[in-house]
C-alpha cells in the first residue's frame, strides 16, 4: 500500500510538472511540486563512455539536477533503491514518421500525364515543398508512443515523408501523460529531402532519379536566384527552403548508390546532409567515408529465404542471397571506418523487432558502445540537443530506462521508460523471482513443481510421480495462479497466492478438484539454474565481399599490367590495316609499341599465335548500366545526366566485356524530342560508377524525332508535341530561349541560371555534340536545318534507318550515323529500312558505326559488323572499324582509343579466331592495361559462384531450421532497357 502511494504521488507530480503557469486550473487547488526523486545504488548510464557503477541519479521537474557516485539527497526526495539495476538514457528515433499521417496517394489518374503544378504562389514543382512544417500535422498517438517506449524509445524526430522537398520536421517527447506544450521540443528540427516524388501530387515531373536529382539543383539554383530580390512574384516555397536552411539538413537516400548522390548534390551547393541510409553501405564504405556525410541506419536486415523448393530458390539472385547474409555486418563496418551513425525504426515492420534486429548488429560485431552512442548521444548530436536530450548531463530531459542488466542482453527485462520525468511501467520491478524447483503439498498430496521461463513470463511443469500433468500459470504483481488436472482428469487443482520478498516459500487457498477448499504449500527445493550459452549468438559465416558485389564479381578490382602480346594477328582499325605475326607491348595503361619481335622488358609475356588482337568494340548507343533511360515528365529534359544514374553492378557490363565490348556511350531514352545529356563509359567492371566515366569526357546529349517523342504509341494527347511538325517548333522555340539566355547571361545583367537553357547554349557553342535518335529522312532534314539556323551541327544520326535516302545531304551537313545492321519493318516508320543502309552512308563519305541499342546484341556486335559484309560488301578491316575507331570518332573519343596505335590506352581484346566470324570468342578484354574478362577465368567464377549458391542456401535452410523467419523467394530482375523503355517512377528504397 504504501509502494502504491509513493507511486501516485510520483505520477501526479509528474503530471504537474510540465504544465503552463499561466494557464487557469478549475479541477482542483494550483500547486506546483517542488519535490525530487532519487534512484540510487544503480550502475548509471550517464553518457555510452560515462558509466557509473553504482551510483545515484537526482531528477525534479522532468530534469535531471546531477548523476554521480556520491550525490546530496535533498529532504524532500522520494528514493527509489535500484541495487542491481542499470539505468540508461532513453533512446532517441531522427527518422520518424510518429503522429504525422502519410498523405493519400492522388485519386483519378487518366491516361494522359498531368504536365502543370496544382497550385499558384508555390515552386514550379509540386513535388517540392518546403514550406510544410509537420507539426502542423501533428497528432500525438497514444498507442504507437506506448509501443515505442516499451522498446527504449523517448524521444522521436518525425516530418511528413512524402515529396522530394517536404518541409520541416517536428521533435516529440514520448510522455502521453503531458500535452504537446510539453512534449514538442522543437517544432522546427530540420528540413527533408529524398529523391522520391509526393504520391499525393499527380505532376509528372519528375519521372525518374536523374530527373529528381536535376530537379533539386534547380530548386537551389532558383532558391539562390529568389534571394537576390530579382523575381518579381511571390514563391512561398522559395521562401519557406531559405528560412529552413539554417536547419539540419536531411535526405531519404535508401541506398549506398544514391548516398553518393545526394551527398554529391549537398556538395555543388554547400548542403551537408544527414542521410538515411539503406543497410548496403558496407559494399563502398571507403567512398561513405569519403562523403564525410552522418548516416541513419535503418535495421531492416532481410530475412532468409525459403529456398527448401529447390525449384523456387532459383529465383533468388547471389547478391540477394549475399545481402542477407552481410547486411547485419554494415554498421559494425562502418564504425571500424569511423563514419558516424545513428539508428532508426524505420522500415522495420515492427518496433518489437528492434531489440532482435540491435543484437545481431553486435553479434556480427558491433561494439555495443558504439550501438549504445547510435541510439543516443549521436541522434542527440544530429538535432542539436546534445545538452537536453540522450545523456543523463545535468539539466537535460530526465529520459532514461531502468533495466535489468544489459540493455542489450537477450535476458535483460526494461522495466521503466521514464520520459520527461514521468514514469512509464513496462515489466513490474518489483516481481519476485519465483522460478525454480518446488514440491508442492495440497490436501495430503505431493506433487513435483518446477518454474522456468522468464520472471515476468514464468513456465510451469507439474509431475505426480513420473506423470506430467496438464498445467497452467499466471503470475502478475505478485500474485500466482497456478492449475493442473489429476491424474484421473475428473476435475482441476486450482491456486491461488501472494509471494512476498522471500521466495522460498509458495503458500496460499487451493480449490480441489471435489470443490473443496483447502491451503497449499510449495517449498522451494533448489534455484533455477540459467542454462549456460555462448552469449554470442551464432552467426553464418560471412561471405566475401566482390567488386561488384553481385555474381561474376571481382576478389579485388583489376589492376593495370604490363603485358607483351606475341605473334598475334593485329587488326589495327588504322592504315596499317591487319598486321600478321605482329606484337603488341602494353605498359602503365597504354600501348608502347607495335611490332615484330619487340622484347618484352619485364612485362607478362601472352602467347598471341593463331588468335587475333583488335581494340576493344565501341558501342554508340547503349542503355546497358543504367538505374533510368527516359525523363518523360517533359518535352525537354536537357537538364538530366546519364551520368547521375550509372549502374556499375548492371550484368549487363560483364556480358557486354565477353564480347569484346570496352567502351559505350549511355544514351538517354527517346520520349522527348530534347533528351538527356549522355554518360561516356569505360567498361570497367568491379569500379564505382564515377571510375567508369571517361576523364574529361566529351559532352553529349540525345536528341529524338519520330513516334515516340510525339507519343504516338502512349495513348496520351496533354503533351505538346503530338505532331512531327510541333516537334521542329519545339526545336526552333527552345534554340532561340537559349540564344536569348545566352545574350543575357554575357551582357552581365542578373539571370536566372537555368540547366536546361546552360546545355542547349553548350550545343550552339558547339561544346556539346547531339546523337539524334531518326528514322525518316524529312526529319533527318529538318534536324539538320534547324541545327544549320542556330549555327551547329548534328553530330551523330542514331538509327538512321532511312540514312541511305539522305546520305548525301548528310555528308554535307557534316553529320555521322550510328544504325543497326540489318533491323527492318519492327514499327511504322521504320518500313522502308533496309540492310543496305550502313554501306551505302559509308560509300558517301559518312563515318558510320553499327551499335546495339539492346542489352542482347552488345554482346555480338562483331557479327553485327560482319553482317557489312553481306549486305554491302565491305571489306574485313572496313567493317570492324564499325565497331571500333568509327564510333570512337563519332564520339570524339578516337584519339584515346578504337584502334591499335602507339600511345593509345590500352583498350584491347584477344579472339581466338577471326572476329568477324561467329565462332570466335573474346578469350581476354583489357581496359587501360588492366584484364576486365578472361575467359578462363569465367569458368573459375562460373564454379565459385555454384559453390557459393549452395553455401548460401544451406545456410539459410539452417535458419529455416532453428525456427527463424524466413521470406518467400523473389527474383529481383532488372529490366532491360531500351530507347523506348518508360518504368514507373518508383521509391528507391
Amino acid at each position: 500500500m504504501k509502494k502504491r502511494l509513493i507511486t501516485a504521488v510520483i505520477l501526479f507530480y509528474g503530471l504537474t510538472a510540465f504544465s503552463q503557469d499561466y494557464f487557469p486550473t478549475n479541477e482542483g487547488v494550483k500547486a506546483k511540486n517542488t519535490n525530487y526523486t532519487a534512484f540510487t545504488n544503480a550502475k548509471i548510464f550517464v553518457t555510452p563512455n560515462q558509466v557509473i557503477p553504482s551510483g545515484t541519479l537526482l531528477i525534479q521537474n522532468g530534469k535531471v539536477v546531477e548523476a554521480g557516485k556520491t550525490v546530496n539527497i535533498p529532504k524532500n526526495t522520494v528514493v527509489v533503491d535500484l541495487n542491481g539495476k542499470s539505468i540508461y538514457p532513453s533512446f532517441i528515433d531522427v527518422y520518424s514518421g510518429f503522429g504525422v499521417e502519410k498523405p493519400e496517394k492522388a485519386k483519378g489518374e487518366g491516361r494522359s500525364a498531368e504536365y502543370e503544378p496544382s497550385r499558384s504562389g508555390y515552386y514550379w514543382n509540386d513535388h517540392v515543398m518546403p514550406e510544410n512544417d509537420a507539426v502542423t500535422k501533428f497528432n500525438y498517438d497514444d498507442t504507437v508512443a506506448e509501443t515505442l517506449r516499451k522498446v527504449g524509445f523517448g524521444v522521436v524526430n518525425s516530418h511528413i515523408h512524402d515529396g522530394i522537398a517536404r518541409g520541416t520536421g517536428v521533435l516529440v517527447a514520448l510522455n502521453s501523460t503531458g500535452n504537446n506544450a510539453d512534449r514538442i521540443l522543437d517544432d522546427r528540427s530540420g528540413q527533408y529531402f529524398s529523391f522520391n516524388k509526393s504520391i499525393a501530387k499527380k505532376q509528372s515531373y519528375p519521372s525518374s532519379l536523374m530527373g529528381s536529382m536535376a530537379l533539386l539543383r534547380q530548386m537551389y539554383h532558383d532558391e539562390k536566384w529568389y534571394t537576390q530580390g530579382s523575381v518579381v512574384s511571390k514563391d512561398m516555397s522559395l521562401e519557406a527552403l531559405t528560412r529552413n536552411k539554417s536547419l539540419v539538413q536531411f535526405f531519404e537516400a535508401g541506398d549506398k548508390g544514391n548516398v553518393l548522390r545526394a551527398d554529391g548534390i549537398g556538395d555543388a551547393f554547400g548542403v551537408q546532409y544527414v542521410i538515411l541510409a539503406g543497410g548496403n553501405e558496407y559494399e563502398r564504405v571507403s567512398d561513405i567515408k569519403a562523403s564525410n556525410a552522418q548516416l541513419i541506419l535503418p535495421l531492416d536486415f532481410p530475412e532468409a529465404y525459403d529456398v527448401s523448393d529447390s525449384y523456387a530458390a532459383t529465383y533468388v539472385s547471389l547478391g540477394d542471397m549475399r545481402h542477407w547474409n552481410q547486411a547485419p555486418a554494415n554498421p559494425k563496418i562502418l564504425a571500424d571506418n569511423d563514419i558516424s551513425f545513428s539508428f532508426t525504426l524505420y522500415d522495420l515492420k515492427s518496433p518489437a523487432e528492434f531489440k532482435e534486429k540491435i543484437m545481431r548488429a553486435i553479434a556480427y560485431g558491433l561494439d555495443k558502445t558504439t550501438a549504445l552512442q547510435a541510439l543516443t548521444t549521436v541522434p542527440a548530436q544530429i538535432l542539436g540537443k546534445s545538452g537536453q536530450v540522450g545523456s543523463l548531463v545535468k539539466g537535460s530531459y530526465a529520459n532514461f530506462l531502468i533495466a535489468s542488466g544489459d540493455i542489450f542482453d537477450k535476458n535483460t527485462i526494461l522495466y521503466e521508460n521514464w520520459v520527461q520525468g514521468t514514469k512509464n511501467v513496462i515489466s513490474d520491478i518489483s516481481l519476485v523471482d519465483i522460478r525454480g524447483e518446488y514440491t508442492l503439498s495440497v490436501a495430503s498430496e505431493e506433487f513435483k513443481v518446477s518454474i522456468k521461463g522468464t520472471v515476468d513470463k514464468p513456465k510451469v511443469t507439474v509431475k505426480k510421480d513420473t506423470v506430467t500433468l496438464k498445467s497452467k500459470l499466471a503470475y502478475s504483481d505478485n500474485w500466482l495462479e497456478l492449475s493442473f488436472l489429476d491424474l484421473k482428469k475428473a476435475g482441476s487443482y486450482r491456486m491461488t497466492g501472494f509471494v512476498g520478498k522471500t521466495n522460498t516459500k509458495l503458500n496460499g487457498k487451493a480449490v480441489l478438484p471435489t470443490g473443496d477448499e483447502t491451503s497449499f504449500s510449495a517449498v522451494k527445493a533448489a534455484p533455477f539454474k540459467e542454462k549456460k550459452k555462448d552469449s554470442k549468438q551464432e552467426i553464418p559465416k560471412l561471405a566475401n565481399l566482390t567488386y561488384p558485389n553481385v555474381g561474376y564479381g571481382y576478389d579485388a578490382i583489376p589492376k593495370s599490367e604490363n603485358v607483351l602480346f606475341k605473334n598475334a594477328t593485329v587488326w589495327t582499325s588504322e592504315e596499317d590495316g591487319i598486321l600478321e605475326n605482329t606484337d603488341v607491348l602494353v605498359k602503365n595503361g597504354k600501348i608502347i609499341k607495335v611490332g615484330q619481335n619487340i622484347s618484352a622488358g619485364g612485362a607478362k609475356v601472352v602467347d598471341a599465335a593463331g588468335k587475333h588482337l583488335t581494340a576493344g568494340i565501341i558501342d554508340e548507343h547503349s542503355h546497358i548500366a543504367a538505374l533510368a533511360v527516359n525523363e518523360s515528365g517533359q518535352n525537354s529534359s536537357a537538364e538530366v545526366k546519364m551520368e547521375d544514374v550509372v549502374d556499375n553492378e548492371d550484368k549487363g557490363i560483364y556480358h557486354a566485356l565477353a564480347g569484346g565490348v570496352t567502351s559505350l556511350q549511355l544514351l538517354h531514352g527517346s520520349a522527348n524530342p530534347i533528351g538527356g545529356r549522355s554518360a561516356i563509359l569505360k567498361l570497367k567492371w568491379g569500379e564505382s560508377a564515377e571510375n567508369m566515366i571517361y576523364n574529361n569526357s566529351p559532352k553529349f546529349i540525345k536528341f529524338a524525332l519520330g513516334e515516340n517523342v510525339k507519343q504516338s504509341n502512349w495513348g496520351s494527347y496533354s503533351r505538346f508535341p503530338q505532331t512531327r511538325m510541333g516537334v521542329e517548333q519545339l526545336f526552333d522555340n527552345y534554340f532561340q530561349r537559349a540564344k536569348e539566355y545566352e545574350i543575357t547571361k554575357k551582357s552581365g545583367a542578373a539571370y536566372r541560371y537555368d540547366e536546361e537553357m546552360e546545355t542547349l547554349v553548350e550545343i550552339m557553342n558547339g561544346e556539346r555534340f547531339i546523337s539524334c535518335h531518326s528514322y525518316v529522312q524529312s526529319e533527318i532534314n529538318m534536324m539538320m536545318k534547324v541545327a544549320e539556323k542556330f549555327g551547329f551541327r548534328v553530330n551523330t544520326f542514331t538509327h538512321i534507318l532511312e540514312g541511305y535516302k539522305v546520305a548525301d545531304k548528310m555528308k554535307e551537313h557534316g553529320a555521322g550515323a550510328g544504325t543497326f545492321s540489318d533491323w527492318w519493318a519492327y514499327k511504322f516508320e521504320v518500313n522502308d529500312a533496309i540492310p543496305y543502309n550502313a554501306a551505302i552512308m559509308h560509300d558517301q563519305g559518312i563515318t558510320v558505326a553499327i551499335n546495339s541499342d539492346d542489352a542482347e546484341m552488345i554482346r555480338r556486335l562483331n557479327q553485327e559488323a560482319a553482317k557489312t559484309i553481306k549486305y554491302g560488301g565491305m571489306t574485313e578491316l572496313e567493317a570492324w572499324k564499325m565497331v571500333t575507331i568509327n564510333p570512337a570518332k563519332l564520339l570524339h573519343i578516337d584519339d584515346r582509343t578504337g584502334s591499335i596505335k602507339q600511345g593509345k590506352d590500352a583498350d584491347l581484346v584477344l579472339w581466338s579466331g577471326n572476329p568477324l566470324s561467329i565462332y570466335a570468342k573474346a578469350e581476354k578484354t583489357m581496359i587501360d592495361g588492366a584484364i576486365y574478362f578472361d575467359i578462363e577465368k569465367d569458368k573459375e567464377l562460373r564454379n565459385k559462384v555454384s559453390k557459393e549458391r549452395n553455401e548460401l542456401v544451406n545456410q539459410m535452410l539452417g535458419e529455416k531450421e532453428k525456427g527463424k523467419k524466413t521470406q518467400e523467394p523473389k527474383q529481383s530482375k532488372k529490366q532491360l532497357m531500351h530507347c523506348d523503355t518508360l518504368s514507373e517512377y518508383a521509391e528507391i528504397h
